[in-house]
């Protein structure tokens, strides 16, 4: 986020002498982008509190490996939607940064860590569904695939914490005028040495298209790629398994399939930001020349894809929560105590709201008959 920020003030300079129809359609974008912002964070709130709900009550009953990777991913959505409002406000002021240095580096510090969190998570997920029907004729305990679920999470949050640090070190607020400034990552001359500071920010984004796409991409296509190969196998060999193994097979076939549509969202969501974020290393390392078309991709394309990103931090808590029949019984469930709740907290509203509103005399009357 903050990154592609340097490119937009131009663009507000021009419309400033210049009010053309062009310019009031980028303002209406701004206040869009800003809008899109809030409903995800609001969306994603209530998504990821309730996926973590329901997980845990289904907590005593379901110990996979993979519940917990799918846990561990509703905690970083939920700190990444806690994040946009800060970029709601940062995109309303036509990406002027009003909230100081200190907070520029957490806010979007905090941002690219939770993403690199995301799809490593997302790619543990498709590793741990692989192993785990490529195990099913093993005895295993439970608590040991719990164990290595912690320790494999726990690796993911060091690496995507290592991965985050020159972000963390070089995003900064950067001043354009006496009141305004920007938020973005800039390596500067004298800290970048020998190295250019463009061929420095065209590394990073290397970096990110490569650890947050392209990488995660190839192993879970590997993995889903021998997992269909295991099923397939499975379902050639289903007339001599038993009735019990048939159901379980069945269930591990439904959640696979849930965590395909995940994976898949993931990465539909995140594709064309990347794309772009791509073209834009092509041309810091000039590869590719700077255009008119990546400009204007830039002041409008690239934000749209970020919305489109960041949209995906509300999918995952519907998408692997609401598709599991076991978690749509909770949610039923859950949401027949609230409505009995408020039911009976309306009714008794309604009989006080009469009681208040009633004659004295029927007041008197009725406490004389209780007494």
């Amino acid at each position: 986020m903050g990154k592609w920020c340097h490119w937009l003030p131009h663009r507000t300079e021009e419309c400033s002498s210049d009010l053309t129809l062009d310019c009031v359609s980028f303002f209406h974008m701004r206040v869009v982008i800003a809008l899109v912002y809030l409903v995800v964070c609001a969306l994603g709130l209530v998504g990821n509190l309730l996926a973590l709900f329901l997980l845990h009550s289904r907590h005593q009953l379901h110990h996979s490996s993979i519940d917990f990777f799918v846990r561990s991913l509703a905690v970083t959505d939920l700190q990444f939607v806690l994040t946009l409002p800060f970029w709601a406000v940062d995109t309303a002021l036509d990406f002027r940064w009003p909230f100081g240095r200190v907070m520029c580096k957490i806010v979007s510090s905090v941002t690219t860590m939770n993403m690199y969190a995301s799809v490593f998570f997302l790619t543990a997920m498709s590793v741990a569904r692989y192993c785990s029907l490529a195990s099913s004729l093993r005895i295993s305990s439970p608590k040991m695939a719990a164990a290595r679920a912690k320790w494999a999470s726990f690796a993911i949050w060091v690496v995507s914490l290592a991965v985050t640090m020159p972000h963390a070190i070089y995003s900064t607020t950067v001043q354009v005028s006496a009141d305004d400034e920007l938020c973005l990552v800039r390596f500067s001359e004298s800290a970048s040495g020998l190295w250019d500071s463009q061929i420095l920010l065209g590394l990073y984004q290397t970096q990110k298209v490569l650890l947050g796409f392209v990488v995660p991409l190839v192993v879970i296509s590997v993995c889903y790629l021998l997992l269909s190969r295991r099923v397939s196998g499975v379902v050639g060999s289903v007339g001599v398994m038993e009735s019990s193994e048939r159901s379980h097979q069945r269930r591990r076939s439904k959640v696979t399939r849930s965590v395909t549509i995940l994976v898949l969202s993931f990465f539909l969501c995140w594709l064309p930001n990347q794309a772009l974020t791509l073209w834009g290393v092509l041309i810091k390392f000039d590869l590719v020349p700077f255009s008119k078309a990546f400009y204007n991709a830039q002041a409008y394309a690239f934000p749209l894809t970020v919305c489109l990103a960041h949209t995906n931090s509300c999918l995952n808590p519907v998408l692997y929560c609401l598709m599991r029949q076991e978690y749509r019984a909770g949610l039923k469930e859950l949401l027949l105590r609230v409505s009995l709740s408020i039911r009976n907290f309306l009714t008794l509203a309604l009989r006080g709201k009469r009681v208040e509103e009633a004659p004295p005399s029927m007041v008197v009357t009725h406490r004389d008959v209780n007494v």
